[in-house]
């Protein structure tokens, strides 16, 4: 077996992670940056952990406090002022700060934004669509929920490019001529991002002060702290820098983890397109559920530590002891499904941890299904014989912990004839226009 996160490992988990679930299913192990923490591997303890609430999400808990050396969370949040966010905090302030953001993704606001979707994932398309080749990844799969996220913030459109380019430094995207992110670019892409949405902070309030009728999420969560609801400016942008955070880079992994996934199965890929071409609403929907489930966008859910010795699992855990619930470890458990390392869009009573569990059940969940369901959808309908441009061992999937997602993905296709030629590569045809709502 790989090594434990090796390149080897990163291109495939999973046998490492069926061994572990069938030897050590909470394993101790030193991480690459040399915190000492234990993996979650099976199904039933991945659940009890995500739900147990004498696992903290507070950094503070952790008896090395680590996250002061930039070893626990994300580079840079804690210098940046930007701690004070969902993932980071519990109870009573979780659940404060949850019911103030939960307004902006209920269902009807979900679908509201479904026409916006699907003109940002058009005009995406229609930029490499007539060349007959493409990098889904830098293209199309990291720049839609980009530009999405930042509608739904209320960014203006002339300032959600440089969100992108922060964005991309900060979970190491490749720049367009195939340069890294260099050294402590993460962290100072935290503190650019910080002071740009201190400043959007301010400028929306005084719009506010003018009667302004915004109802984009910043806007809401400045109404919220003006009418008593006890939000500072720090907590305010904290929770608009995790919402960008976590609300882009999922959806990067989950749309090119899920084309990646059909290109590899064809007759899974030819149900998917007959659904489109049927408009099969119930087996595409089912059919995300599947690819977050095969292959999900995220493979460990965010950082937990324990405020007191417990069992889990068979595993002794001491208070202070960082805690990782390996959600594709899990949601591969052969106690819990069917023949599990098998893609089947058709699967019945698929429960996945793809999205968490418990009070941290990913917030934007909906939106991402959404996204990635329009994005996969109108992809294979106006690309219909889209297939790859390499070979899969020459693919390389992005190392860290937390996410797992691809770095390219080179398909060809035949051009579409009423497409325009293309553009560079990740600039859409036509900017998307946005009113900033």
């Amino acid at each position: 077996m790989p090594e434990l996160f090796s390149w080897q490992f990163a291109a495939d988990p999973y046998p490492t992670y069926h061994r572990l679930r069938e030897r050590t299913p909470v394993h101790r192990t030193t991480l690459p940056s040399g915190v000492e923490a234990w993996l979650v591997t099976r199904y039933a303890d991945a659940r009890q952990a995500l739900a147990d609430q004498r696992l903290s999400k507070n950094p503070l808990r952790h008896s090395e406090n680590a996250h002061g050396k930039g070893k626990v969370g994300i580079p840079g949040e804690r210098s940046a002022g930007l701690m004070t966010h969902l993932l980071n905090i519990d109870p009573p302030d979780h659940t404060r700060l949850r019911r103030l953001v939960s307004k902006a993704f209920t269902p009807r606001r979900v679908a509201e934004f479904a026409p916006r979707v699907q003109q940002l994932t058009d005009r995406l398309i229609d930029g490499f669509a007539g060349r007959g080749e493409a990098d889904l990844i830098h293209e199309f799969a990291f720049p839609l929920p980009i530009y999405a996220i930042c509608d739904m913030l209320g960014v203006p459109a002339e300032d959600q490019d440089d969100f992108r380019d922060w964005a991309g430094m900060m979970i190491r995207h490749d720049l367009p001529d195939g340069r890294r992110t260099p050294r402590g670019g993460v962290a100072r892409a935290v503190k650019r991002m910080r002071a740009y949405l201190a400043e959007l902070i301010h400028r929306k309030r005084e719009a506010l002060a003018g009667d302004s009728g915004a109802d984009d999420l910043i806007s809401g969560l400045i109404r919220a702290s003006d009418h008593g609801e006890h939000l500072t400016e720090n907590e305010a942008a904290a929770m608009a820098f995790i919402l960008l955070f976590a609300g882009f880079e999922t959806t990067v992994n989950l749309i090119g983890n899920g084309a990646h996934a059909l290109l590899r199965h064809p007759a899974q890929r030819e149900l998917f397109q007959r659904a489109v071409h049927d408009g099969d609403e119930a087996l595409l929907a089912g059919a995300v559920e599947e690819l977050l489930r095969y292959d999900g966008p995220v493979e460990m859910a965010t950082w937990r530590f324990a405020t007191e010795p417990l069992t889990l699992g068979g595993a002794r855990i001491a208070e202070g002891d960082p805690v990782l619930v390996v959600l594709a470890a899990a949601d591969r458990d052969p106690a819990r499904f069917h023949d599990p390392d098998t893609l089947d869009l058709t699967r019945r009573d698929n429960q996945h941890l793809g999205y968490g569990h418990g009070i941290h059940y990913c917030l934007g969940a909906p939106l991402a299904r959404l996204e990635a369901q329009t994005a996969l959808a109108t992809l294979l309908r106006r690309l219909p014989d889209l297939r790859p441009a390499v070979e899969p061992d020459q693919l390389r999937w992005r190392g860290g912990l937390i996410m797992r997602g691809l770095r390219t993905l080179p398909v060809r296709f035949t051009p579409e004839c009423s497409a325009p030629a293309g553009t560079a590569p990740g600039t859409p045809a036509e900017r998307p226009a946005t009113s900033g709502k």
